[in-house]
């Protein structure tokens, strides 16, 4: 094969992260060529075997610095951004790597003509009072201001076998006698399964998504806070009780929780701000065309998902009787 018919090179920022590895796998199975840039690339070979041999390259970046973010886009016909926090920690705030390093991505992406994906989030708002929704918020505008045809997603709550939500409210069923609803648990979510999100990123890098819209992508159901956690202890065989935190106190237990160091807080005060809204794809979203189904994917049940991962947390895995909740 020579250079001139080689498949499309695409950078991705973040693949070795929850989201960017399904997406690295549905961009393997399409043949196109794939960088992977990441902090640690000594850590991310598990993603080699996704493509052909010599298909997926890694290397080493970090948003927070500019010529390694440079280096990784040099060369590619599409960027795709990936990387995001969940909780602040020493010099990986939310402005340094989801505002910051968003505007680097597409400056660098700019600069070498490529084509850019960036994966936000449902709530994503300058005028947020959570400092996590502002930060993605300026993020998109920097984006679009630099790449006004840019593609921009916005999952709601991403499911899938290594997600951060039913796996830790699941891991705690196991042994707390209680599970705790924020509010109340009645905030709500419109779980989206990883892959869906995946084949999303998948279509743009194709050219089968309209740029400079920003997308917001959901699942086919959208549940409370407290009917996930109910889905959850169904799929687990389990039985606990809820106990309800309001808002001000679950916002005192984040900040304390945020103070312990080297460990990653079970919750923060601004993810309690974040649970004070529902997390759903707008009504001028879906009017518009601009979600999963105005992308012609049709999106999975979470009850067609979840026991294929959450069953290692029943007390006997698939061995566990259905019958007996523990």
């Amino acid at each position: 094969m020579t250079m001139s018919n080689l498949p499309p090179l695409v950078t991705v920022f973040g693949g070795s992260g929850f989201v960017g590895r399904h997406v690295v796998r549905a961009l393997a199975k399409r043949g196109y060529r794939i960088r992977v840039a990441v902090r640690r690339p000594d850590l991310a070979g598990f993603l080699r075997p996704l493509g052909y041999v010599g298909q997926i390259q890694l290397v080493q970046a970090n948003l927070r610095y500019r010529g390694s973010v440079d280096q990784a886009v040099a060369g590619a016909d599409h960027v795709i951004n990936c990387v995001g926090i969940l909780f602040e920690s020493g010099k990986n705030s939310f402005d340094a790597v989801q505002e910051f390093g968003a505007k680097a991505v597409a400056e660098a992406a700019r600069a070498t003509g490529a084509k850019l994906t960036h994966i936000s989030a449902i709530g994503a708002d300058t005028k947020s009072e959570s400092s996590y929704a502002r930060s993605k918020g300026r993020a998109e505008e920097a984006i679009l201001q630099t790449l006004p045809d840019a593609v921009i997603l916005r999952p709601s709550i991403v499911f899938g076998q290594e997600d951060n939500f039913f796996n830790k409210f699941a891991d705690m069923a196991r042994t707390m006698p209680f599970l705790p609803l924020i509010g109340g648990g009645h905030t709500k979510f419109q779980p989206v399964f990883v892959e869906d999100v995946a084949e999303a990123v998948a279509r743009s890098v194709d050219g089968k998504v309209e740029g400079g819209k920003i997308y917001e992508l959901g699942g086919p159901e959208v549940l409370t806070f407290k009917q996930c956690l109910e889905e959850m202890l169904r799929v687990t065989y389990r039985k606990r009780s809820f106990i309800s935190i309001p808002f001000g106190v679950a916002s005192l237990m984040g900040s304390i929780a945020s103070m312990v160091p080297l460990i990653a807080p079970p919750l923060t005060a601004d993810q309690v701000t974040l649970l004070k809204t529902d997390n759903v794809v707008s009504t001028e979203a879906i009017k518009e065309g601009r979600t999963l189904e105005g992308l012609g994917i049709k999106g999975t049940l979470l009850s067609s998902i979840l026991p294929s991962y959450l069953v290692r947390f029943r007390i006997h895995g698939q061995y566990t009787n259905a019958g007996k909740a523990a």
